[in-house]
């Protein structure tokens, strides 16, 4: 418990559970439409689509997470255009655009010789090295989304479970799912400091995927997914501070042991 306590108190770990809990909070939240929604693939895909922008931010020695949300703001734009334009279907745009965001990002480094550490953290995550810079950005653009979410909350429930209804009800479909699958975007590729573009999207469905097996209710959904998102979260980080483990693989394999677990005491229920 002394140890627990003495590592809370250094600023940079302060940092990463400050970091850890908004984010963990948002993504929780969109996981909620993202399962209904049966979107899981998009959140993968615009994780290993935002590599494209992590290079190009290396390259420039500019700000890879920046970088990395323009790429994301443009692959929302994209897969909206193309599922409205073509017949192809969305499962198939998103392969498609996010193979060749990740092949980009691969060429792009390419020109960038020498080790690339940000590289490295991007993949695999590194909640550690969460700067102050970084917890504005995640606290802006948290607010901005959870707030933008939670007054459309209903407009958002009626569109993952009735499409039909929500347009008879006067909701402008194009309109609101642009505007979802921009925030989603932003959202994840934030997670991306944290658990890694590897593991991002663990922390988008786990949580709800928990949250799924004992709610009654869309609001006890969304209210349990957050709840054990941040007891996911803070575990995964003591957890690695305490045993010296990668933290964002720590943080999912945390969450992954906890839904087994429900699965099995439910199933003995």
């Amino acid at each position: 418990m002394e140890n627990i306590i003495n590592l809370i108190s250094y600023p940079f770990v302060l940092r990463a559970i400050f970091a850890g809990i908004v984010t963990a909070a948002l993504l929780a939240f969109l996981g909620v439409f993202v399962v209904l929604r049966k979107m899981s693939f998009y959140s993968d895909g615009i994780a290993h689509a935002s590599l494209a922008g992590v290079a190009a931010g290396i390259l420039l020695s500019s700000q890879p997470l920046l970088w990395a949300m323009i790429v994301g703001i443009i692959f929302a734009i994209l897969v909206f255009w193309l599922e409205k334009r073509t017949s192809v279907s969305v499962d198939a745009i998103i392969g498609v655009l996010f193979t060749a965001s990740l092949a980009l990002g691969v060429v792009l480094m390419n020109f960038k010789s020498g080790y690339q550490p940000d590289l490295i953290s991007f993949l695999f995550g590194n909640i550690l090295t969460i700067q102050y810079s970084d917890i504005w950005l995640i606290l802006i653009i948290a607010l901005i989304t959870g707030i933008f979410m939670t007054i459309n909350y209903k407009k958002y429930l009626l569109l993952s479970l009735n499409k039909d209804l929500a347009y008879l009800s006067g909701i402008n479909l194009s309109l609101y799912q642009l505007l979802f699958y921009i925030a989603l975007s932003v959202s994840v590729i934030l997670g991306i400091k944290i658990v890694g573009v590897v593991l991002v999207s663990a922390l988008v469905i786990i949580p709800v995927s928990i949250a799924k097996l004992f709610s009654v209710s869309a609001k006890s959904l969304v209210v349990w997914s957050i709840v054990l998102s941040e007891i996911i979260m803070l575990l995964g980080v003591m957890l690695s501070l305490i045993f010296n483990l990668p933290t964002g693989a720590t943080i999912v394999l945390v969450g992954a042991v906890i839904f087994f677990g429900g699965v099995l005491i439910l199933k003995k229920l």
